[in-house]
Protein backbone atom coordinates (compact mmCIF):
# COMPACT_ATOMS: atom_id res chain seq x y z
CA UNK A 1 0.00 0.00 0.00
CA UNK A 2 1.82 3.28 -0.91
CA UNK A 3 1.40 6.27 0.53
CA UNK A 4 -0.02 4.87 4.08
CA UNK A 5 -3.03 4.94 5.31
CA UNK A 6 -6.06 2.57 6.10
CA UNK A 7 -6.49 -0.78 4.88
CA UNK A 8 -9.83 -3.10 5.91
CA UNK A 9 -8.98 -6.44 6.58
CA UNK A 10 -12.60 -7.68 5.20
CA UNK A 11 -12.34 -5.73 1.75
CA UNK A 12 -10.55 -7.92 -0.97
CA UNK A 13 -10.65 -6.68 -4.67
CA UNK A 14 -12.89 -3.68 -3.86
CA UNK A 15 -15.63 -5.78 -2.08
CA UNK A 16 -16.36 -6.00 1.23
CA UNK A 17 -16.34 -9.59 2.28
CA UNK A 18 -18.45 -9.24 5.45
CA UNK A 19 -20.94 -7.75 3.86
CA UNK A 20 -22.42 -10.05 1.11
CA UNK A 21 -19.29 -9.36 -0.81
CA UNK A 22 -20.76 -5.97 -1.74
CA UNK A 23 -18.76 -2.61 -3.08
CA UNK A 24 -16.73 -1.37 -0.43
CA UNK A 25 -18.20 1.38 1.11
CA UNK A 26 -16.80 2.16 4.44
CA UNK A 27 -19.18 3.21 6.89
CA UNK A 28 -22.66 1.54 5.25
CA UNK A 29 -24.61 -0.22 7.30
CA UNK A 30 -22.84 -3.98 8.27
CA UNK A 31 -18.87 -2.29 7.95
CA UNK A 32 -17.28 -2.83 11.25
CA UNK A 33 -16.76 1.33 10.97
CA UNK A 34 -20.85 1.48 11.02
CA UNK A 35 -21.90 4.24 13.69
CA UNK A 36 -18.42 3.51 15.51
CA UNK A 37 -16.82 7.26 13.78
CA UNK A 38 -17.91 10.30 12.03
CA UNK A 39 -17.42 10.53 8.54
CA UNK A 40 -17.41 13.29 6.01
CA UNK A 41 -20.30 11.86 4.21
CA UNK A 42 -23.29 13.29 6.91
CA UNK A 43 -25.70 10.28 5.58
CA UNK A 44 -23.25 7.71 7.23
CA UNK A 45 -23.33 9.50 10.99
CA UNK A 46 -26.87 9.14 11.27
CA UNK A 47 -25.97 5.73 14.04
CA UNK A 48 -23.04 7.54 15.35
CA UNK A 49 -25.34 10.32 16.00
CA UNK A 50 -28.70 8.16 17.46
CA UNK A 51 -26.20 6.80 19.61
CA UNK A 52 -24.84 10.16 21.42
CA UNK A 53 -27.95 11.18 21.46
CA UNK A 54 -28.97 8.31 23.45
CA UNK A 55 -25.90 8.47 25.63
CA UNK A 56 -26.18 12.16 26.83
CA UNK A 57 -30.23 11.32 27.90
CA UNK A 58 -28.81 8.75 30.40
CA UNK A 59 -28.81 9.66 33.73
CA UNK A 60 -26.14 8.30 36.56
CA UNK A 61 -27.54 7.28 39.57
CA UNK A 62 -26.85 8.81 42.52
CA UNK A 63 -24.17 7.17 45.16
CA UNK A 64 -26.60 5.79 48.35
CA UNK A 65 -24.81 6.92 51.92
CA UNK A 66 -26.57 3.55 53.36
CA UNK A 67 -25.72 0.08 50.72
CA UNK A 68 -27.55 -3.01 53.07
CA UNK A 69 -24.57 -5.31 51.45
CA UNK A 70 -22.01 -2.62 52.92
CA UNK A 71 -23.71 -2.20 56.18
CA UNK A 72 -24.66 -5.97 56.76
CA UNK A 73 -20.51 -6.83 55.88
CA UNK A 74 -19.51 -4.49 58.44
CA UNK A 75 -21.50 -5.80 61.16
CA UNK A 76 -19.60 -9.27 60.72
CA UNK A 77 -16.82 -8.03 61.23
CA UNK A 78 -17.49 -6.09 64.30
CA UNK A 79 -18.62 -9.09 66.21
Amino acid sequence: MAGGGWGCPHEVNGSCGKVNNLPCDPGMKGCELYGRYTFFDGSKNQRLEQKQARAALVVPEPERDGDPARAMNNSRKSG
